[in-house]
């Protein structure tokens, strides 16, 4: 038996807000609300169900996203472009860097309800 991950739901504190976010900053579309969520497809077929909860209640998470070296360009470039704080790392040590780890590229930055996301070019030890 095979096992793919299908769907996962993002706590948000606006879920269009979100969904917006991260389809326009990796040049994904915004799927038809259904129910509470607001979905976005990834390539893999996997969907992520941007679903607003009171803020006080979202647990931030960390979400990684393995991309081409021209859609790193391009979502960096949007990054810069909305004023985006971003960092080379995980812990936020270095702020207006991005990583070379594995010959790729690498960010880290905020979304708008919190969560910790990051683009790579490559995937660990790749």
């Amino acid at each position: 038996m095979s096992v793919e991950l299908n769907h996962t739901i993002i706590h948000s504190r606006d879920n269009r807000e979100s969904a917006a976010f991260f389809a326009d900053l990796l040049g994904l579309e915004v799927g038809e609300e259904w129910g509470p969520f607001i979905p976005v497809v990834l390539a893999n077929g996997v969907t992520l169900d941007f679903a607003t909860i009171p803020e006080a209640s979202i647990t931030p998470q960390h979400y990684a996203f393995l991309i081409s070296e021209a859609e790193f360009d391009a979502a960096f470039g949007r990054i810069k472009e909305l004023g985006i704080a971003y960092y080379a790392d995980p812990h936020l040590k270095f702020p207006g860097e991005i990583n070379h780890n594995d010959g790729g590229r690498g960010v880290y930055f905020p979304d708008p309800s919190g969560h910790g996301l990051e683009i790579i070019t490559r995937p660990y030890g790749g």
